[in-house]
């Protein structure tokens, strides 16, 4: 078994919304055996960013299903989508 990489783009309800405290929401929600790797903020459009979230975890873990709503459950979230997995 390898270890798999994915990125989850976490898009907020708004500009307004405070990415630092929203960067300290997701570090708490990861579930365990998954390891956050990076979190970084990439602009949309009309001073709206989103957070790029770069995870790992085992092969055998069954995807990101379960990453994906943990980070859809925190307040102020408009969508979360895994952009990118790939085998380390």
């Amino acid at each position: 078994m390898g270890t798999v990489v994915a990125n989850i783009r976490v898009s907020p309800e708004s500009p307004e919304v405070n990415l630092a405290e929203l960067k300290q929401l997701i570090t708490k929600a990861i579930p365990p055996g998954v390891t956050l790797k990076n979190i970084s903020e990439k602009p949309i459009a009309f001073g709206l960013k989103a957070l790029n979230v770069q995870i790992t975890m085992p092969d055998g873990m069954g995807g990101t299903d379960r990453v994906e709503e943990a980070l859809a459950k925190l307040p102020h979230i408009q969508s979360v989508e895994t952009t990118d997995v790939g085998l380390l």
